[in-house]
């Protein structure tokens, strides 16, 4: 294993056993590689290229852990729909931490690796096109210049996972900065053992944000930058129609990472009140809701963080409010900026807002495909619609590109601007589930060519047009948890 060049140096496994429960997943009956991250594998510097792929199927289901390895199932709690559990990883376990060359720290953790003190009667098992699933979105998410997890492997296990059906089970390597979520701060301040929240907090601040060890109020101004780190994140899934889907408190990612790839999806005709997921009902995590739901969650971590901040708890209560208060007018400022990206407008205007309201009403109301009506805006017509012809449209375009000859604007500029943010090709939901179903049918050649398409969104490419165009079938689009 030692020419593979693991290099762990596990913090985490060191902490108490309230944070989590020693474990090695569960040894699997007939491991197979179906896919293999070399890129990412390179950025890590982990060379697989001595190892056949049988041993490979070995080390990334389990059945062979690495030197080094110290495994665990982590502890946390979460807000599920709005409903507080106390939970932890039923059905994941992390191997270690690996440290780079240039000493970047990053977990290693087994998604699918069987059950744990957490998995709550679950059978700690994961379906292949679940895993797959998450294998793309997160690469594609990560070169669409999104903060996220990546996916370094995905193996068969040669045993069956029953859900609705009996579906062929997979165990996904999954690459974090870590897993720490606002669900562990729950999970700790729950137990009302304030010596482990001060444990946490510190470990936190050390591993993933250490310019504020210094500060003189760490609690505070943890909540602050990590109240910036969800701002961005959240701008960023706007900007390309991203919808998480299950936004509960334990899938927000301390570290700013986008986590858990569930029921995801991404937005074809713009409404703001789209929804994917299977069991959100109520649309409590639509596209528009993800603002409004970042901010809630973010109110749950400031609340566990109370009996730190100050002895004097209303005065905790009233400086961490005010933190939590200030998320609106950060979220509209790099709305706002991200927006105006997406037009090509540089500087400001006051009137910015009111055009691209504009804009976005009007796409509602026509029914149009988010990405594709700013490729046509950057001179890319995917498709030809007479709708563009519309006279309401026609008085827009024409506010818009006297707005863009301001600030000593060019087209170069601006077309430029347009292209580094709005994405050409995105995974677009009918080819994902195409490719899942030709993978459950041990094809891998469409995903694997999706993928390829997918490394490079905001490119030119050639015969892509089945990748870009929406889907036309009226049948609602639903996505599924895999559990």
């Amino acid at each position: 294993m030692n020419k593979i060049n693991w290099n762990f140096d596990n913090t985490y496994f060191n902490l108490s056993s309230s944070f989590k429960e020693d474990i090695n997943p569960v040894p699997v009956k007939n491991p197979e590689l179906i896919i293999l991250n070399k890129k990412l594998a390179s950025s890590l510097n982990l060379d697989f290229s001595l190892i056949s792929n049988k041993e490979l199927s070995k080390i990334f289901s389990g059945n062979t852990l690495p030197e080094g390895s110290n495994s665990i199932a982590q502890a946390y709690a979460g807000h599920q729909f709005g409903h507080f559990t106390m939970l932890g990883d039923g059905r994941a376990v992390l191997i270690g931490e690996h440290t780079t060359k240039s000493n970047k720290k990053y977990d290693i953790q087994f998604k699918g690796s069987g059950k744990t003190a957490f998995s709550r009667n679950g059978d700690g098992r994961a379906a292949l096109g679940p895993m797959l699933r998450e294998y793309i979105i997160s690469e594609a998410m990560h070169n669409l210049n999104i903060p996220t997890t990546r996916s370094l492997a995905v193996v068969k296990t040669g045993e069956n996972v029953i859900r609705e059906t009996s579906l062929q089970g997979a165990i996904l390597t999954r690459v974090a900065l870590s897993h720490i979520r606002v669900g562990t701060f729950q999970y700790i301040a729950a137990r009302k053992k304030k010596d482990e929240l001060e444990l946490l907090l510190n470990y936190v601040i050390q591993r993933h944000y250490p310019d504020i060890q210094n500060s003189k109020n760490k609690p505070l101004d943890l909540l602050k930058v990590i109240l910036e780190k969800q701002v961005d994140l959240v701008v960023n899934w706007m900007r390309v129609g991203f919808i998480h889907g299950v936004m509960n408190t334990d899938n927000m990612s301390i570290s700013g990472e986008t986590i858990d790839y569930g029921p995801c999806a991404f937005m074809d005709n713009y409404d703001p009140k789209t929804v994917f997921s299977s069991i959100d009902q109520m649309g409590r995590y639509a596209y528009c809701n993800q603002p409004v739901i970042t901010k809630w969650n973010l109110s749950r971590f400031a609340e566990c963080l109370i009996p730190l901040i100050d002895k004097d708890q209303n005065k905790s209560i009233e400086l961490a409010t005010e933190i939590i208060d200030s998320f609106e007018k950060k979220y509209e400022e790099k709305w706002l900026n991200m927006m105006r990206d997406k037009l090509g407008l540089i500087g400001e205007d006051d009137k910015d807002k009111l055009l691209i309201l504009d804009l976005l009403t009007w796409m509602h109301q026509k029914k149009l495909d988010y990405t594709n009506t700013f490729c046509l805006l950057m001179n890319f017509e995917i498709e030809k619609k007479e709708i563009f012809e519309d006279n309401i449209f026609l008085d827009w375009k024409k506010r818009w590109q006297e707005r863009l000859k301001i600030n000593k604007n060019t087209p170069e500029k601006y077309i430029k601007l347009m292209r580094s943010v709005n994405p050409i090709v995105i995974p677009r939901n009918h080819k994902v589930e195409e490719v899942l179903n030709e993978a459950n049918r041990d094809n891998i050649k469409p995903l694997v060519k999706l993928l390829e398409i997918l490394s490079n969104p905001y490119s030119e490419q050639k015969n892509i047009i089945d990748y870009q165009m929406p889907s036309y079938t009226k049948e609602k689009y639903q996505t599924f948890c895999g559990t």
